[in-house]
């Protein structure tokens, strides 16, 4: 028997598909229910799970982190005179498809609420929803007919681990099969220190219990990771469908969240979830809206953005520079102050937190421009904030303008891995060994692109903290006066007409790395301040354009330089050498488009605002629906047709299509929600800067 294809059509042969009626999703694509505790469910649109964090419940025991995956999957089939007719399908080893045959998947909608409809022998009709309740650990199941019938029973196997998120899971002696049946939920305790999981069903639970073998991951097996798994299916829910729609949920119990008490039967309890999930996902006025929601999750008693889905925490990087799209242009000014305050708890020596790890709360610190971001972000808010509800106490004001102040005083003085302030009033980074900057893949301990010394974007953000800390405080104009004079002389590339990479490159004054990459468009666009003007920013803005502009973002690396890399493909250290080598980043393209909209000139004529959005962010929108639905992923192949891969879900992609949707292609200045304080500026001014003051 030849081996199934995994990108081969929902419909078997001869299984009773409609004409016309094919899903507009790949089978294969993915997609998103986030519980905003940094828990979620997840997988494709065939049901057939690729990825060892595909699950139907998982959840976070300490917010955003210290995630088990509960409730991996299911079978799902119905028995009806005709015979069983399945719903799902599993991937085994050696790369086996099971049942072959299955009802066809007539049609995938992924909003409001995910939602199947199969087609099935005999006419028969049948709907899926499936949705996780915001604020709680809760998955929510229901399943109805579309035509009536006089016998069909719905038959559903879940399969539970009670495993770490990254981890797989075996046969074992130790699972705990057996449910208390507990004030009208089933309950199963899987392990000790494992959340207990809860359903509650207006079906009849039949003990069945048993091992599944060998469920195979594609996707894990493509990242050259482990990827077979067995799960524990403790019995089977059995549903008559003629009498009532088929209600199941599961939720993590005994976690922030999750239901206490006496639960009230299935279905009110069902209809009280879905009614004010409906509510709120209604209050979002578009897809990249409701999608920038996932990202916003809860951390000890304040917020923090998860960075994406579905095995990334939340990192300083990705939150700051993701908050002004995820926040600020969508007006939520309470996550964007809670953020923020909750991470000015975290500064140490000036530094915010690289990372946490999934698993206890002990920061990492090894990150030049999470602190720099973190001043960009929060000046974004004071002037988004100012003359608007709900304004900020005078003591988290106070906290705040602590963190920006101890951010700027130590990197001044000099901080970890060689951060500080040089005589030029540019910053320098770095010792041998370590990646502060976004390019950060390493490969046996050893970074891929080190860039140590003074890093084009560094300065650009650099300089932009600085001119936020004089616009509060004279005792920052000295420096940012010196380093703004610092930066075109030492960073221009006449021979090139563009930007170095990196100057005084291992802290030997003088030395260049003249580089390709997209950092040097932060010079441009993406802050608001730019660093460059007239002439030299359009020779920037073009050579960026031809050499790294893609339908999808910008690469990291022209194709003209020697360790050019287009595909993201392999194993872990072929991926992580391919990482900034080339590869297609899409959130760059938010700074690309900003910098190109500046060096139009002065004013927003609509037509250039429509031309941009036309060519540049209209292509990227274009693909929300072909890896993560709804969402972007992390990067892309550098060559066409620029295939989206790594994380599927990825909060700065989303953030910065939202930031150039909202704020920067809006035609009319006075429509742009940003107020700007006045501050230190190049001189002369920008002639360019559409966020400029009038």
């Amino acid at each position: 028997m030849a081996e199934p294809s995994l990108t081969s059509p929902l419909t078997p042969p001869g299984s009773g598909a409609l004409p016309g009626q094919a899903s507009p999703h790949d089978p294969m694509a993915e997609w998103l229910e986030a519980d905003g505790l940094g828990g979620f469910a997840s997988g494709t649109v065939s049901l057939v799970r690729t990825r060892r964090y595909h699950a139907l419940l998982l959840a976070s025991a300490n917010p955003p982190t210290d995630r088990y995956v509960l409730v991996n999957g299911f079978d799902a089939w119905l028995e009806t005179p005709d015979g069983p007719c399945f719903l799902t399908a599993q991937r085994y080893a050696p790369g086996v498809t099971l049942p072959e045959q299955r009802a066809a998947l007539e049609r995938f909608e992924p909003d409001p609420l995910p939602r199947w409809v199969y087609a099935l022998p005999g006419g028969l009709r049948l709907e899926q929803e499936i949705f996780v309740r915001h604020g709680a650990p809760i998955a929510c199941l229901r399943w109805r007919l579309l035509a009536h019938v006089r016998e069909a029973v719905l038959c559903v196997r879940p399969f539970f681990s009670g495993r770490d998120l990254h981890a797989l899971h075996r046969e074992n002696g130790s699972f705990a099969f057996e449910p208390e049946q507990v004030r009208g939920r089933w309950l199963w305790r899987p392990y000790p220190g494992v959340p207990p999981i809860g359903a509650v069903s207006n079906g009849a639970y039949e003990h069945r219990p048993e091992w599944y073998r060998n469920f195979q991951y594609e996707e894990e097996r493509s990242r050259g990771l482990e990827f077979i798994e067995d799960l524990a299916a403790p019995g089977v829910f059995r549903f008559d469908l003629v009498k009532d729609d088929a209600l199941l949920i599961f939720s993590a119990q005994g976690l922030k969240g999750s239901p206490g008490g006496t639960p009230p039967p299935a279905t009110p309890l069902f209809a009280e979830h879905r009614v004010l999930e409906l509510k709120r996902r209604a209050a979002f006025p578009t897809r990249l809206h409701r999608s920038a929601d996932a990202y916003l999750v809860q951390r000890g008693a304040g917020r923090t953005v998860i960075a994406g889905y579905p095995w990334f925490t939340d990192w300083g990087r990705d939150t700051f520079l993701s908050l002004r799209g995820l926040c600020l242009a969508t007006g939520r000014l309470r996550e964007a102050r809670d953020i923020l305050l909750e991470w000015a708890g975290t500064l140490s020596e000036g530094m915010i937190p690289n990372r946490f790890p999934d698993r206890g709360n002990a920061p990492e610190y090894n990150s030049v421009d999470a602190s720099l971001w973190y001043i960009v972000a929060l000046d974004t808010f004071l002037r988004e904030s100012k003359g608007m509800r709900p304004t900020l106490a005078v003591g988290d004001r106070n906290h705040l303008q602590e963190a920006l102040e101890q951010i700027l005083d130590s990197y001044c003085r000099g901080t970890r891995f060689g951060i500080g302030m040089d005589n030029d009033g540019l910053l320098r980074c770095g010792e041998a060994g370590t990646q502060l900057t976004w390019m950060d893949a390493r490969i046996g301990g050893q970074p891929i692109t080190p860039r140590v010394g003074k890093p084009v974007e560094i300065q650009a953000l650099w300089l932009n903290a600085l001119s936020v800390g004089a616009s509060l405080s004279k005792r920052w104009k000295e420096a940012f006066a010196r380093g703004a004079s610092s930066f075109e002389p030492r960073f221009w590339n006449e021979e090139k007409g563009c930007l170095y990479d990196v100057v005084d490159v291992d802290h030997q004054a003088g030395s260049v790395d003249d580089t390709f990459r997209a950092n040097q468009i932060f010079a441009v666009g993406g802050l608001p301040l730019p660093l460059l003007q007239g002439e030299k920013a359009l020779k920037v803005v073009a050579a960026v354009e031809k050499k790294l502009l893609t339908p999808v973002g910008l690469r990291t690396l022209a194709p003209d330089e020697n360790d050019y890399l287009s595909r993201y493909e392999g194993g872990i250290e072929e991926r992580d050498a391919a990482y900034h080598q080339g590869l297609v980043w899409p959130y760059l393209l938010g700074p690309f488009v900003e910098a190109w909209v500046r060096v139009q000139g002065e004013g927003r004529p609509a037509a250039r605002i429509d031309e941009a959005r036309s060519r540049f962010l209209q292509p990227l929108l274009e693909r929300m629906d072909a890896v993560g639905i709804g969402h972007l992923a992390e990067l892309a192949d550098a060559e066409a047709p620029y295939t989206l891969r790594g994380c599927p879900f990825q909060a700065w992609s989303i953030a910065e299509a939202l930031r150039l949707d909202e704020q920067v292609l809006v035609a009319d200045k006075t429509k742009a929600p940003i107020r700007r304080r006045r501050r230190p500026t190049l001189s002369p001014r920008p002639l360019s800067d559409p966020l400029a003051d009038s």
